[in-house]
């Protein structure tokens, strides 16, 4: 399996766009992935000059509705218009930090390869999306400020539009997290009954944003 960071806070290769946000390339047996686009184009700049052909691209996972996370996502669509988009429908909802709008483009919506899916979601042998963490171990505190739209009013953000990437591949299963917002929790799941739901059963290697 095969791992690239194309946006992070930092820069990692020289001419690569820093920003707050995340984007990560993977390669698999089957699948060529982005789990997360940025907040802006620096996706696909980056991926240019890594040598990595955005155009081969199968699958995009959002793991969460705020645009940090998804920006990037018309841009890329400008390139591959094939890949289908995975994400929570409530990633879909508005959200905010404070009175600041954080959350995705309603343009993305209206792109015909977007999959809006409620829940856990097993796309293949490979590939498995688990969503439903509502624990608060590790809680960050920054997540006081957001908030989400019900019925008209903000309400504190339950963070039901996050989702988690479970890939299975030589052996081990490697769970993938966009920001955790509600903490460390998702990482005890990965023996719990979620992933044993979807015979995901053996230890786990962890990679989290």
């Amino acid at each position: 399996m095969k791992i690239v960071t194309l946006v992070e806070n930092t820069c990692g290769h020289e001419g690569c766009i820093a920003e707050h946000g995340l984007s990560v390339y993977i390669e698999t047996k089957k699948h060529k992935l982005l789990l997360d686009m940025g907040q802006t184009d620096a996706v696909v700049k980056n991926a240019e000059i890594l040598g990595i052909d955005l155009s081969a691209v199968n699958t995009v996972i959002l793991s969460h509705g705020h645009y940090y996370h998804s920006g990037g996502i018309l841009p890329f669509s400008h390139i591959n218009n094939t890949a289908q988009i995975i994400m929570q429908k409530k990633a879909a909802d508005p959200h905010y930090n404070g009175e600041r709008y954080i959350g995705i483009d309603k343009a993305i919506l209206d792109l015909p390869n977007v999959r809006l899916i409620d829940g856990d979601m097993k796309i293949d042998d490979e590939l498995f999306l688990f969503s439903g963490i509502t624990g608060r171990r590790c809680y960050p505190q920054g997540n006081r400020k957001l908030s989400r739209m019900e019925n008209g009013q903000k309400v504190p953000d339950d963070f039901a539009h996050e989702q988690f990437l479970v890939i299975n591949q030589n052996g081990k299963h490697w769970l993938l997290s966009g920001c955790s917002h509600n903490g460390s929790t998702p990482f005890k799941y990965v023996h719990g009954q979620v992933i044993q739901a979807a015979e995901y059963r053996q230890k786990a290697a962890v990679i989290s944003h």
